[in-house]
């Protein structure tokens, strides 16, 4: 999910991801008059924090300027979940990139692609989305590309209050209390 929203960040934007540079693959560009990088490593992914390392320090980026996107099961289906710093959870390309570079301060933005549990995890994850996830999945994407550039424009703040929010589908309505 992670690389499919910098395709998406990199198409909107006019920035090329195609340099081989510390195990990744990079472009440099602009997003909203802001410099970015984008990168998408290119080891395995439980092995991502071995680029996400030499990014780190040939540029000598400060924990609260990386940002990293990224799946988890853990979340309901096109769900996202904004965060400024915080644990790996079940995910080991996160727990890579804590451990190469130390610090668990950084940003992040979760896409929730749900695990049914009816299949393996291994097949869940790399087995791609059933017809009637495609929608809620383009629709992450979506939200997960403007969230960067409201990150960028607003800040992490503004940007989790206005994404972190549960569909008002799957919000709990008080009982006896009416919309009028």
């Amino acid at each position: 999910m992670g690389f499919i929203t910098v395709d998406k960040i990199a198409r909107e934007n006019n920035i090329n991801v195609n340099k081989l540079k510390h195990k990744a693959l990079v472009g440099e560009g602009m997003i909203s008059g802001h410099k970015v990088l984008l990168v998408k490593p290119q080891t395995y992914m439980n092995l991502s924090g071995e680029s996400v390392r030499e990014v780190f320090e040939f540029y000598k980026i400060e924990p609260e300027k990386l940002l990293v996107i990224f799946d988890d099961i853990d979340i309901p289906m096109g769900q996202l979940r904004i965060r400024k710093k915080g644990s790996a959870g079940t995910h080991n390309g996160m727990k890579s990139i804590i451990y190469q570079i130390q610090t668990d301060q950084f940003p992040r933005i979760r896409i929730g692609i749900g695990n049914d549990r009816k299949r393996g995890l291994i097949s869940h994850v790399i087995g791609g989305f059933k017809k009637e996830e495609k929608a809620a999945i383009e629709d992450a994407v979506i939200r997960a590309a403007k969230a960067v550039t409201d990150i960028l424009d607003i800040g992490i703040e503004k940007a989790m209050s206005e994404y972190n929010v549960k569909p008002k589908s799957e919000s709990a309505e008080v009982p006896g209390e009416s919309e009028d």
